[in-house]
């Protein structure tokens, strides 16, 4: 697996031109596979391959399912969900590490991509917080004040994020010779901020 810009990237959409697209935003820079459906996608997927595009919404095997199955296999390769889809609370339960509603632009792309390159692989914690920002950005965005203020399930999100938050600052003090590690925790903290005051 590699750890920094120049890593494969398997792009999955059952929309050709969609796949296109994609490849010519990234083909500059990383290895770039396609896959036009789950089963395909699942096929083309090993550990050479670093983060995974991933439409939600495809016939046949669907995206989640493809996720779940990516999940299982314990591959440690980053899944962006790129969808049409709008988020609700059924995300909290998946294994993405980020949530990309389309349309998505070449900067969007090449940023979420770097960001996931970026994530320390021996650093599980680092992953799950990441990934449940993700959630919460993603949340904030599809749900009213209202409707995020009566859930549970986000308020449970919430205690998570500040319970890994405090697990992280205390991991950090221990990798402080990890410069990679602590940049990625600074990045990260940055954008939780960064979300914090555009929610």
């Amino acid at each position: 697996m590699t750890t920094t810009e120049g890593g494969t990237v398997l792009i999955v959409d059952d929309d050709r031109e969609v796949v296109r697209t994609y490849r010519r935003y990234l083909e500059t820079s990383y290895d770039v596979r396609e896959a036009y459906d789950g089963e395909d996608a699942l096929a083309k997927l090993d550990e050479s391959v670093d983060v995974v595009l991933l439409d939600r919404l495809m016939p046949g095997v669907s995206g989640g399912e493809v996720l779940d199955r990516i999940r299982e296999r314990d591959l440690g390769v980053r899944v962006a969900m790129v969808t049409a889809v709008d988020p609700d609370f059924d995300i909290l339960e998946m294994g993405f590490d980020a949530y990309i509603t389309k349309p998505t632009s070449h900067d969007e792309l090449r940023s979420t991509i770097d960001e996931l390159l970026s994530l320390n692989r021996h650093a599980e914690d680092v992953r799950e917080y990441h990934s449940l920002l993700a959630k919460r950005a993603a949340l904030r965005e599809g749900k009213s004040t209202y409707e995020l203020e009566r859930s549970e399930a986000f308020a449970d999100l919430e205690e998570r994020i500040e319970s890994l938050r405090c697990t992280l600052e205390a991991e950090a003090e221990s990798y402080t010779d990890d410069v990679r590690f602590v940049a990625t925790l600074r990045a990260i903290d940055d954008e939780a901020v960064g979300g914090d005051a555009d929610g």
